[in-house]
């Protein structure tokens, strides 16, 4: 029978929003499972297991998106904006948030690639929101924040760290300069939009040799989990508009994560899944949010009555989590 996983924010980001009677009591007569560590990437680890165990997430959107990443070591270079403020600097924007388009890496690229290539890069843009730097599979190179982390913050606590940070900083403030002085930014602002003023680095590494998963199919538009369950040799479709009335594939995901609507998710997801596992047609439901709380639901749990409703952990909210 079909196996269902919902991936959540953290409880916390709904706030004081109300849980159905409905809801709260199937929660209640759920197995709460240990609890695990927070944040997005252990949220994603708890699901897909790389050999060897090292998150790439930069070549593994490559190998999705190309198909070549498997002879070099990857960082993700993606379009971003950085607004100053009375502090420092903050990331407001990145990828496809700022309605990227090819004109935008016809314009910007050939400016930003003798940058990167004068210490030995190569920069691309297979699509106008991901951007890639090449880099030799030995290649050195500091630990970078991951953007989920760093929107919104102070960048001062996002700056690179390790022994090559120093590098790093001097580059991607060359590479700041090359894009404040670019004219396609004041294209970009006689339509409404905001200059591409910075690129974010993260994400490298290496390809891993393979991607291990229970899942087989993902219901998303998160670039990283299509990557995912593209190397672990299952299928990636977009996230409809609420939980299908057609009985799911067995082990599929739906990546709920962005929604903080939660009268909207529990009418368009989480009451009609708790219908399908009520008449059969869902084994179970798995309800795995960012702030390391886990749920399991079964048809078999009607039976616990004696159990008190349920109602989400209040935690402190921290915000964004990587």
């Amino acid at each position: 029978m079909p196996h269902a996983v919902f991936l959540l924010p953290a409880w916390s980001s709904f706030g004081r929003q109300g849980v159905s009677p409905a809801l709260a009591k199937a929660l209640g007569r759920a197995d709460a499972l240990a609890r695990q560590p927070e944040g997005r990437a252990a949220q994603l680890s708890r699901h897909f297991s790389p050999f060897p165990a090292r998150w790439a997430p930069a070549a593994l959107t490559r190998q999705a998106d190309v198909g070549d990443a498997a002879d070099a070591a990857w960082l993700r270079a993606d379009p971003a904006h950085v607004r100053p403020d009375i502090n420092g600097a903050r990331l407001l924007g990145i990828g496809e948030r700022l309605s990227l388009s090819q004109a935008d890496v016809d314009a910007l690229l050939p400016a930003l690639k003798p940058v990167f290539g004068d210490s030995g890069f190569a920069l691309d843009a297979p699509t106008p929101s991901r951007w890639y730097l090449r880099l030799s599979r030995e290649a050195k190179f500091p630990q970078f924040s991951a953007p989920d982390d760093a929107l919104g913050a102070d960048l001062f606590e996002h700056q690179p760290d390790g022994p090559e940070s120093r590098r790093w900083r001097a580059l991607l403030n060359e590479v700041q300069v090359v894009l404040h002085n670019h004219p396609w930014n004041a294209r970009r602002a006689e339509r409404g939009l905001v200059a591409i003023n910075a690129l974010w680095v993260w994400g490298g590494g290496v390809l891993p040799d393979r991607v291990t998963t229970a899942i087989a199919q993902v219901r998303s538009e998160d670039d990283l989990l299509q990557a995912l369950v593209h190397a672990a040799g299952g299928d990636a479709q977009t996230l409809p508009a609420g939980f299908p009335s057609s009985p799911v594939a067995a082990g599929t995901l739906f990546d709920l994560r962005h929604g903080r609507d939660f009268a909207a998710l529990q009418r368009d997801w989480l009451l009609p899944a708790l219908e399908a596992a009520r008449s059969g047609t869902l084994d179970a439901l798995t309800l795995d949010a960012a702030d390391g709380s886990t749920v399991r639901l079964a048809k078999s749990q009607r039976w616990r009555i004696w159990r008190k409703p349920w109602s989400p952990p209040v935690v402190e909210d921290r915000g964004p989590t990587a």
